[in-house]
């Protein structure tokens, strides 16, 4: 029963920029024995430029219909765990795609926490931008108080990251989809 459940089944793990979305992906596939995108890498690949390139030539509107592309693009495939980008779910269309392909996992933490894993990622400022004048804990607070709602609407699991290591978090995900898939829990 458990094969057919996961049949064409895809795992998404969503949250804000530093949630640990990338971190999971990989170690989350492992065990399931699945293949592991991140969406952000993907749209970079396909695009040919990082994102913040993206965000400079041509706005935010035409980095959102990249990744609504490339997501619909992997949104096709069968047992994958993927990382999908911060603002993803901010498109109807992608919101209920990532619904119909099986879990979404909406990994949680305080804007303290984020801020910390942000600025700790050598990375992320050369590929991402701010993407408010502010930047910084406000940026995060205001677009949490955008997204968190779109978050909920999404995800069939929680996980709460704050003060929890990476195998922590893995676990808990890993177990709370098995949960989920072998239960027919979901939506």
């Amino acid at each position: 029963m458990f094969d057919a459940w996961v049949l064409g089944m895809i795992v998404t793990l969503i949250g804000y920029r530093g949630s640990g979305k990338s971190s999971v992906a990989r170690p989350l596939a492992e065990r399931l024995d699945w293949a592991c995108v991140d969406a952000d890498e993907e749209i970079e690949r396909q695009a040919g430029c990082s994102i913040r390139d993206i965000f400079e030539a041509d706005g935010e509107p035409a980095f959102r219909d990249w990744e609504r592309k490339v997501i619909a693009q992997l949104l096709a495939g069968d047992r994958l765990v993927l990382a999908a980008g911060g603002g993803a779910v901010l498109n109807d269309q992608t919101r209920a795609e990532l619904r119909a392909a099986g879990p979404v996992v909406w990994l949680r933490a305080s804007p303290a926490q984020l801020e910390q894993r942000i600025v700790s990622d050598e990375t992320t400022a050369e590929r991402r931008p701010n993407l408010t004048v502010a930047g910084g804990q406000s940026e995060i607070v205001e677009l949490l108080s955008q997204r968190e709602p779109l978050y909920l609407e999404c995800a069939s699991i929680t996980i709460e990251t704050d003060s929890r290591s990476l195998n922590a978090i893995v676990e808990a995900v890993h177990s709370a989809v098995l949960a989920e898939i072998s239960g027919g829990t979901r939506r």
